[in-house]
């Protein structure tokens, strides 16, 4: 008998306090875009990243490598504020022009407004080393044609690289 009216006071008391948690809304589903596309442009390389790249790679570049590769991005609305939430990975093989193939590996996140000035920050994998690249730019949209422009700088160790960058990608929900 106890026992019985114990699990009637708990279950009393959980069906009391379990009311205003089913009144409670959830936020909507966050809206995610999918801009992966093609990247093309071209690296600036400080002296001492192609001092670096000759003496542990036994590599002779020039300062300027041209870029080619492909971007990976997944934008997230956030319902209305104007800036969206964005993650992206970007590979890039530089060089070719040059008859080599630099590798670089960038994960990147970041903002972007609803007029498209983006900003994002993370690490980049290169023959040089790891280092933290900082991007910023704008994407320009012509109906479901959205074109990046952007500027990435990696100071590292070794020097300074600096990329522009721009494609193009379909927005795809």
């Amino acid at each position: 008998m106890q026992l019985a009216r114990r699990l009637t006071t708990v279950a009393v008391l959980l069906v009391a306090y379990s009311g205003p948690a089913w009144c409670q809304t959830l936020p909507p589903p966050a809206h995610v875009a999918d801009l992966s596309g093609p990247r093309f442009g071209g690296t600036f390389l400080s002296d001492g990243v192609v001092q670096r790249l000759k003496a542990d790679e036994g590599i002779r570049v020039a300062p300027m490598v041209t870029q080619f590769g492909w971007q990976v991005e997944k934008q997230f609305y956030n319902g209305g504020s104007g800036v969206a939430a964005l993650t992206e990975a970007v590979v890039l093989f530089g060089g070719m022009e040059q008859g080599l193939v630099l590798p670089s590996l960038s994960w990147l996140v970041g903002v972007r407004t609803h007029e498209g000035t983006e900003f994002g920050v993370g690490p980049n994998i290169t023959p040089v080393g790891v280092a933290l690249a900082l991007a910023a730019g704008k994407t320009f949209r012509a109906g479901v044609l959205n074109v990046p422009v952007n500027v990435a700088v990696v100071p590292s160790k070794s020097g300074v690289r600096v990329s522009m960058l721009t494609g193009f990608s379909l927005r795809r929900p």
